[in-house]
């Protein structure tokens, strides 16, 4: 049999009175002593080398499984400690130990206080997702309008697999956009609060009704904490913003339109200050645009009511007092053409106007505007006719002494020694120097009529009549009365040598042949003209109402006098007989012939 050796550690360890050989020994002298056979001696140390082998085998493979735990322990803490590493994007720790140097349970025991560091350094990361990834989560909830769910750190999935603090600053990144895409609409929200409630101040609207019907949350006075900042809250409050200023430019445009129907009608009727005072907030409206016009209640409905029963009232006084005005302004038309003796409208004219009016056909305000710019020109062209105005005057005025001249001649008495005698004949003085002028003064006159006529492209009336029309008229008849005074002198000779004729021949008494003379004279003198005189016409006492002509009827008019000259004026006898009596050819005579004595 052989022999058993032991480990030496494990004899110098085990006591020699234990050890196996001594129990061998032992057991050798027991054999010997009972004389156990050497076959039974054999199989006795076979089964105990056999037992022992066992028994090692056993120890050895525990051995080896706890060297293989240990193996699987050192390497499933390399490889956590590895995948930590890659997790947490770090390369490497100053903490992890070296695979070659000492056993493994060196080994395990160094790498473990590196693997629970980087456990906690992962929890600890971890837990910073989730708070990041929570935030992102709530606050895109919010935006998405979504703002009552909750979010809990449970409800939070964290990607293990990638903890690196650049995915952490990834998601910080877009927790910061988030929050100020959060801000950036908060701040829009309170924007178009604010503007609802200026807006909704100034139309006298309630805004907190206005905005809670957008969404309950964005009313301040709900007490809710977070506000609905999604699209669509945005979009609906842009809506509303829009809407109200649609509003405001509408009922700013009524109340400028009412302003301007307020100003028109005060002007029409003179309403007294006391009552524009009332509306003068409506009327101070009307310079602003809808920007411009923040005060409060400004454009409230009720304003609007009350502009338009103003208007309304004073609708239904304009037509009472617009007959009134138009009654002033017809006087006001009337007085200026008068004045300048042009035309003006006809009493049908104005009766059919005046119909308009009560039936309600023609606009007040229009008419008006145009009576006022009929005033405008009428007040135009008397100012442009003021100056032939003048002359015609003069000329009327010159007129008149001449006819007075002509019936201060007739007075046989006029030499007669009488109270105021000698007055008549200063006046008769100054009548001869003024007559005389005449024929200058309707030079002139036709000379600047007919520059007048040019530049107006019109004809020049005077009472209806073309003012052209009698001036030439009156020159003819002045020529006539020449004519008929030159025959008159002639028939005067021709009297005078047949009375010295008489004389020679027969001797008479002096007193006859003046009364023959003095009989001549009465009948044939310048007096007997009077018929041509009583065919003048009576033009410029027919006083016309018109200030504006057509340069065709004038035309017409001076055609008609031109073809009326053959038969000595017989259209034209009834316009300027007044300017003469039937004794003008005596003054005439006197006047052309030299001064007479007194």
């Amino acid at each position: 049999m052989g022999s058993f050796h032991m480990p030496e550690k494990l004899r110098s360890s085990v006591s020699l009175e234990t050890s196996c050989g001594y129990l061998l020994q032992e057991l050798q002298l027991i054999w010997d002593e009972v004389g156990q056979d050497e076959f039974e001696r054999e199989k006795v140390l076979m089964e105990l080398e056999q037992e022992c082998l066992e028994i090692y085998r056993r120890k050895v493979d525990s051995a080896n499984m706890s060297r293989a735990r240990l193996h699987q322990a050192l390497a499933d803490s390399e490889a956590e400690f590895t995948h930590l590493l890659l997790s947490l994007g770090e390369r490497s720790h100053p903490g992890r130990p070296d695979k070659t140097g000492g056993t493994l349970k060196e080994q395990l025991d160094s790498i473990t206080p590196a693997l629970r560091e980087m456990q906690l350094k992962k929890e600890e990361r971890v837990k910073q997702f989730q708070d990041v990834q929570m935030q992102i989560q709530k606050i895109s909830a919010e935006i998405a309008g979504n703002s009552e769910l909750n979010v809990s750190l449970s409800d939070v999935i964290v990607n293990e697999s990638d903890l690196s603090l650049k995915k952490l600053e990834e998601y910080q990144v877009e927790l910061q956009q988030l929050h100020k895409e959060k801000s950036d609409r908060l701040l829009k929200v309170e924007a178009y609060t604010s503007a609802i409630h200026n807006l909704s101040a100034t139309l006298g609207m309630d805004s907190s009704e206005i905005i809670t019907k957008v969404h309950p949350s964005l009313d301040d006075t709900c007490g809710q904490k977070s506000k609905n900042i999604s699209d669509t809250i945005l979009a609906r409050l842009n809506s509303t913003v829009k809407a109200l200023e649609e509003e405001k430019q509408k009922r700013l445009e009524k109340l400028h339109k009412l302003g301007k129907a307020l100003t028109n009608l005060w002007s029409l009727m003179d309403t007294p200050y006391e009552d524009r005072r009332l509306f003068s907030h409506v009327i101070n409206l009307m310079p602003f645009s809808a920007d411009e016009i923040s005060n409060m209640g400004s454009l409230a409905v009720d304003i609007i009511l009350q502009a338009e029963a103003e208007v309304e009232r004073l609708d239904q006084l304009k037509a009472i007092k617009m007959k009134e005005l138009f009654l002033k302004k017809q006087n006001e038309l009337e007085e200026i053409c008068k004045r300048s003796h042009m035309e003006i409208l006809s009493q049908s004219e104005m009766d059919n106007i005046m119909s308009l009016i009560n039936s309600g056909e023609i606009d007040h305000a229009d008419l008006l505007i145009s009576m006022d710019e009929q005033i405008l020109r009428a007040k135009e062209e008397a100012f442009s006719r003021k100056a032939i105005m003048e002359k015609v005057e003069k000329w009327i005025l010159s007129c008149d002494e001449e006819r007075w001249l002509e019936e201060y001649s007739r007075d046989e008495n006029r030499y007669s020694v009488s109270r105021g005698a000698h007055k008549n004949l200063k006046r008769a003085e100054r009548a001869r120097i003024t007559v005389s002028k005449i024929p200058a003064l309707v030079d002139s006159l036709i000379e600047r009529t007919k520059a007048w006529e040019e530049e107006r492209k019109k004809v020049f009336l005077y009472d209806e009549v073309p003012l052209l029309a009698m001036l030439e008229e009156y020159n003819l008849i002045r020529q006539e009365k020449e004519e008929e005074k030159q025959r008159q002198r002639e028939m005067k000779r021709a009297q005078t040598q047949v009375v010295i004729e008489q004389e020679n021949l027969f001797v008479t008494r002096p007193g006859t042949s003046s009364q023959r003379v003095s009989n001549s004279n009465s009948n044939g003198g310048f007096g007997s003209a009077s018929p041509m005189n009583r065919r003048l016409s009576m033009g410029i006492q027919q006083l016309g109402s018109s200030c504006i002509n057509t340069p065709s009827q004038g035309t017409s008019i001076i055609k008609q006098s031109k073809k009326a000259q053959g038969p000595r004026m017989l259209g034209k006898q009834r316009r300027v007989s007044h300017l003469f009596t039937e004794d003008t050819a005596s003054v005439l005579s006197t006047t052309y012939s030299g001064p007479s004595s007194p």
